[in-house]
């Protein structure tokens, strides 16, 4: 398996999405239902393809990442070769994943209380991999309004 298993909810959420890749594959429900019986192996191994696709499909259209933690937020645009990143940092008593502290970055953004790092790196394997990677750290994907308004408000 290449990334991992949906989770029961997602799969849940993703319920016609599994009949119609059943489907291509020519299982229908009372097949499906017998495989998962006598072949749970079998079952297995359509579960973890199912969800890698749907994780590529995912990864590929991913094109930021956020991670918030108390004192650090990590914005990360996702490029066809490599990623740029929007780093802040503050040692102040401040936690940016609260609505508090987001409200206090926003008036210190000019701050010497709050250190903006900018860089990029080129992906060190596989585009989505390293993605997924972020991912599985805590990192959210997201549209990247923070990312594009504080790139543009540094330029």
């Amino acid at each position: 398996m290449k990334y991992s298993r949906l989770t029961k909810e997602q799969f849940e959420a993703l319920h016609q999405e599994f009949s119609n890749f059943l489907a291509s594959q020519k299982i229908d429900k009372k097949e499906w239902d017998i495989i998962k019986e006598e072949k749970p192996n079998i079952a297995e191994q359509e579960l973890d393809i199912f969800s890698d696709l749907i994780w590529e499909g995912v990864l590929q259209n991913t094109a930021f990442l956020e991670h918030f933690s108390k004192q650090h937020i990590f914005l990360i645009q996702c490029l066809k070769n490599e990623m740029e990143s929007i780093i802040l940092k503050t040692n102040v008593d401040i936690d940016f994943t609260t609505q508090q502290g987001l409200l206090w970055l926003d008036s210190h953004l000019r701050s010497d209380d709050l250190e903006i790092i900018k860089g990029s790196k080129k992906y060190s394997k596989e585009r989505n991999l390293e993605i997924f990677e972020y991912i599985k750290q805590g990192a959210n994907i997201s549209k990247g309004e923070i990312y594009n308004k504080l790139k543009s408000t540094l330029k």
